[in-house]
C-alpha cells in the first residue's frame, strides 16, 4: 500500500462523518467558552450590597450606649442613696486612724476621729450622750447607728467602761433586785409565805402548781447555785413554767439572802463550770486570765476578762469572792 493509498483510506470523511466532527468540535468550544462568558457578564452587573445588618448593628450599638449613659445618669443622681459603699471607701481611706483603749462615755470627739470614725458617726454618739444616753457595756456600741460591723469589732477590744459607771449601773440593778424581792400580799392568800433559800421540798409542793417533781427541781438549781439572792431567781429553773411561777411569787420571801460564795483565785475551771451561771465558757477565761496576770485583788477584777460583760458581772458577782 503505498502512501497516498494509506492517507486516502484513514482521512477521507464522509458527509455524515464530517457533520458529526464539527458538532463535536462544537462542543467542545462551548464546553471552554460558555463559562467564561456566563462569568464575564455577572462582573458586568451592578452588586447591590446588603447592608440592613450594618444598619441594625449600628442601632444595636447605639442602644448599648443609650443604656450605659442612662445606668450612669442613674447612679450619679442616686449617689447619696448608696452611702454605705461610699462611705466604707472613705473610712478603708483613712490613715490617721489609731487603736487605744477608751472610754465611749467620756471620748472626745477628737478621739473619736483619731479611732477612725467618720464625722457624721462622731456626731450621732455626741447626740446620744447629750440626750443622756450611756453606755453601760462594750456591746452598746454597736448599736450606735451608722457604725459598721467591721469598725466596732476594729475597736471592741479597747473599749473599757469606766467602773464608776458600772458601780452606779450595779446599784440600779441592785435596787431593783430588792424592790422584787420584797412580798407582794395583793390578795388574802390561803397560802403560806414560803422562804426560798430555807424551804424544802414539802414547802414548795404546798404553792400552787407545785408538785413533787418541780419543788426537787428548785430544791436542786438553788443548791447548785448556792442560794438565791433574788426571787426571780426562781423563775429560770428548769421546767417551771412562766405563769406557774407568777402565782406563786407573791407567796415567796427572802429574808436569807447569804449564799454560798467561790474563791475565784483558788477554785479550778471544773468548780467554776459547775456553777449555772458559770459553765465552761466563762470558767476556761477566768483561769486563764488569772494564769497570765496572777489573783484578782477583789471580785470587780473580774471584769477585766473579756469574756465578762457587765450582764454577766452582776449576775454572777454575789457567788464570788476573792478569799
Amino acid at each position: 500500500m503505498t502512501w497516498k493509498e494509506f492517507v486516502t483510506d484513514y482521512f477521507s470523511f464522509s458527509r455524515k462523518d464530517r457533520i458529526g466532527i464539527l458538532v463535536i468540535v462544537s462542543l467542545i468550544i462551548g464546553i471552554f467558552i460558555l463559562p467564561k462568558t456566563i462569568s464575564l457578564n455577572n462582573n458586568l452587573k451592578p452588586v447591590n450590597n446588603d447592608t440592613a445588618w450594618i444598619t441594625s448593628l449600628k442601632k444595636l450599638e447605639q442602644r448599648e450606649n443609650d443604656n450605659k449613659n442612662a445606668s450612669q445618669n442613674f447612679y450619679d443622681d442616686n449617689a447619696n442613696s448608696y452611702q454605705y459603699d461610699k462611705i466604707v471607701t472613705d473610712y478603708n481611706k483613712n490613715s490617721t486612724r489609731e487603736l487605744f483603749f477608751f472610754d465611749p462615755n467620756t471620748l472626745t470627739d477628737e478621739e473619736w476621729s483619731r479611732l477612725g470614725l467618720r464625722n457624721k458617726t462622731i456626731a450621732t454618739i455626741r447626740n446620744y450622750l447629750n440626750k443622756g444616753g450611756h453606755f453601760k457595756k462594750p456591746e452598746d456600741v454597736q448599736k450606735i447607728y451608722g457604725l459598721f460591723p467591721n469598725e466596732y469589732e476594729r475597736i471592741a477590744p479597747f473599749i473599757k467602761i469606766e467602773t464608776s459607771n458600772r458601780i452606779k449601773y450595779n446599784n440600779d440593778i441592785a435596787n431593783k433586785s430588792l424592790q422584787d424581792n420584797q412580798p407582794k400580799n395583793s390578795y388574802s392568800s390561803r397560802y403560806s409565805n414560803v422562804e426560798i433559800n430555807l424551804a424544802d421540798t414539802s414547802d414548795l409542793i404546798a404553792l400552787p402548781g407545785i408538785g413533787s417533781k418541780l419543788a426537787a427541781r428548785i430544791i436542786s438549781f438553788r443548791d447548785k447555785l448556792g442560794g438565791f439572792y433574788s426571787i426571780n431567781q426562781v423563775g429560770e429553773t428548769f421546767g417551771l413554767p412562766d405563769s406557774t411561777f407568777q402565782k406563786i411569787k407573791q407567796y415567796l420571801i427572802l429574808t436569807n439572802t447569804s449564799v454560798k460564795k467561790i474563791n475565784i483565785n483558788t477554785a479550778t475551771i471544773e468548780e467554776l463550770k459547775a456553777h449555772p451561771y458559770i459553765r465552761y465558757n466563762l470558767a476556761n477565761p477566768i483561769v486563764a486570765y488569772r494564769n497570765e496576770h496572777g489573783p484578782f485583788n477583789k471580785v470587780e477584777d473580774i471584769m477585766k476578762v473579756m469574756a465578762v460583760t457587765d450582764e454577766v458581772y452582776n449576775k454572777i458577782a454575789p457567788y464570788l469572792g476573792t478569799k
